[in-house]
């Protein structure tokens, strides 16, 4: 005979198996700052690449206006302009990155936590049925 609440723990289960399931086991492997500083290097690489790209962009089109007023002063000052933009974007993008990495593999770790929690229930029915 089946066993209504063992059907719907049972159903839980494989539910969460086929949908959230697979990335969550992956995340929670993880410790929680190893899992946030991969993802905080990553996010500092893409950045990084952006930002060059932006720049160079920026550069190209104003090319024209850039060679007429070339200057010593103009030079230092657009230097200092992209490296003080660059560390004001980097900074920002790491401190999101890390909240939200963080709470990330919180939340995963918590379904994951649910998970086993409804698997040990399940488990503790088939021994109060073999007994």
């Amino acid at each position: 005979m089946l066993d209504e609440r063992k059907v719907k723990l049972m159903t839980q289960l494989a539910l969460y198996d086929q949908t959230q399931g697979k990335e969550d086991f992956k995340i929670s492997e993880y410790y929680r700052k190893d899992y946030a500083g991969v993802h905080i290097l990553y996010t500092v690489l893409w950045v990084t690449i952006g930002y060059i790209a932006a720049w160079a962009i920026a550069m190209i089109a104003g090319l024209d206006t850039l060679m007429e007023k070339m200057s010593t002063a103009l030079l230092i000052t657009l230097v200092l302009a992209a490296v003080v933009g660059y560390v004001v974007v980097l900074v920002s993008y790491i401190g999101i990155a890390s909240h939200l990495y963080n709470k990330k593999h919180q939340e995963a770790r918590q379904r994951v936590k649910r998970y086993n929690h409804i698997l040990t229930r399940l488990l503790k029915m088939y021994e109060k049925e073999t007994k």
